[in-house]
């Protein structure tokens, strides 16, 4: 597959979109065609998109063909887990210098391939290209398919370099490379009427495992999870799923349409996140596999869950109840978050809208009503004075903004995929609420809002030297 300006505009116009729903004036295909600034690494590259879709699939090595610094930057700063294999886990590079940028580096990346093939056996290779081998023409396709002829390995090429636009392009150029080279091209040994798919599931901490047993309790399997803590064979029979469901947003929306029109599978869009969202997620599915059955054994789980649930959370919501957070996250979350958030009785005041869908934006709205704010280019000194206007007790974000938290002298949580706490499901739901009661209620915080020994010493003098000169 060549990436060609074609094959870009083909994934950032998906049919599944909201933003390409506008289709007259200045707001006509705005965000899905909106590119990164030259310089402006923040959000993630296309490579990085490739990697956070594709890594996750743990019996296939994952080879970046490019400087050392590219697969530095990515390798291992995910929590996706795994339940078996840990090839994933092994960064590889070529290492490309600067003689292999003056001669090509494709001699290079056969003899990478043919060593990691006879030493570590893994199920596929994804082979992915940065910007730097991009630009000096290595014919990926070609080695990846002599690769493939001689060892009997399948070597899958991944064209991400980073430049070509942001992470949420690259999540797509990896879910197009499973398309074209993965999906469809091997047959289960057996298929049933509520086989269904997780597309944009990552397993961030394991979270996963906290909502497969619930499928597993009503009888509903999931064929193949695209694709965290999966393995390389599952994704190739996944076209033999009755039903898509996508969990990150808008992510792998190109997989899910595709899917659609080549094998006829519908999809459907739901959040794991918070009580509401994940009875109305099992609900769904059960609605569009279509059995009457399988509906009652869903509604009696839920009861079932929801009681031991509501049980769980009394203390939190207790310690909870009425607290202010700020939440600055993206894509589902943005939303998904909030309705958890709101199951403990916490308010939510301000959230992101950055990476979020028409809908996604739609949802949020919803939620907030009409005193929340929707924050579309959050930063340090924006969050800050937002958090100030709202009185907020907490900040909930990604790592890089727990500084900001620091500064403004409130509790933070990561809710990112650098996080090592699972939120998904019902379980998660409780280790969510232990995870904010743990940090607004930390001591740390009445300590550190205190003025200094010193500061107070200073107004006491202060105030002496006052009396003394009167």
């Amino acid at each position: 597959m060549k990436l060609t300006k074609g094959k870009i505009s083909e994934l950032l116009t998906q049919p599944g979109c909201e933003h390409n729903h506008n289709k007259e004036g200045p707001v006509k295909n705005k965000s899905c065609k909106q590119q990164a600034k030259p310089g402006a690494a923040q959000g993630g590259c296309a490579f990085d998109g490739a990697s956070i879709a594709l890594v996750p699939i743990t019996d296939a090595a994952h080879l970046v063909h490019g400087s050392i610094a590219c697969s530095g930057n990515s390798w291992n700063s995910r929590g996706s887990l795994s339940s078996g294999p840990m090839t994933y886990k092994m960064g590889f590079t070529t290492d490309i210098s600067e003689n292999d940028v003056i001669f090509g580096g494709e001699k290079k990346l056969y003899k990478a391939i043919a060593r990691l093939v006879k030493r570590y056996n893994p199920a596929a290779v994804f082979v992915y290209s940065t910007c730097v081998t991009a630009l000096i023409g290595d014919d990926l396709d070609a080695v990846c398919k002599a690769a493939t002829a001689k060892y009997k390995t399948p070597v899958i090429p991944v064209h991400s370099p980073g430049f070509v636009g942001s992470k949420n392009l690259g999540n797509r150029l990896g879910g197009d490379a499973l398309l074209q080279y993965v999906v469809g091209t091997r047959e289960p040994e057996y298929t049933t009427d509520y086989d269904i798919n997780l597309i944009g599931e990552y397993n961030v901490a394991g979270e996963m495992w906290g909502v497969l047993p619930l499928f597993e309790k009503v009888g509903i399997r999931v064929m193949a999870k695209i694709t965290g803590d999966a393995r390389y064979e599952e994704v190739c029979y996944s076209h033999r799923a009755k039903l898509n469901v996508m969990i990150c947003s808008k992510a792998l929306i190109n997989m899910a349409t595709a899917m659609e029109e080549r094998y006829n599978i519908p999809y459907i869009e739901e959040s794991f996140y918070g009580i509401v969202d994940m009875n109305r997620c099992l609900r769904n599915i059960a609605a569009k596999l279509g059995n009457l059955a399988l509906q009652e054994r869903v509604e009696e789980l839920i009861k079932t869950e929801t009681e031991q649930l509501d049980k769980a959370l009394v203390p939190y919501r207790n310690r909870l109840k009425g607290k202010r957070m700020v939440l600055y996250t993206g894509g589902v979350k943005s939303w998904s978050i909030v309705s958890a958030a709101q199951d403990l009785g916490i308010e939510v005041v301000a959230t992101s809208t950055k990476k979020s869908t028409e809908e996604d934006k739609a949802k949020i709205r919803q939620l907030l009503g009409k005193d929340g704010i929707m924050l579309q280019d959050g930063n340090a000194t924006e969050l800050l004075q937002v958090i100030e206007q709202t009185n907020a007790d907490l900040l909930v974000a990604g790592g890089r903004n727990q500084y900001t938290a620091l500064k403004a002298r409130i509790p933070f949580l990561d809710i990112n995929q650098e996080r090592h706490h699972p939120y998904a499901g019902y379980v998660g739901m409780i280790e969510m609420a232990r995870e904010l009661d743990e940090a607004v209620h930390s001591p740390i915080w009445q300590q550190v809002r205190k003025p200094a020994p010193w500061e107070i010493w200073q107004q006491e003098h202060e105030g002496l030297l006052n009396l003394e000169a009167e």
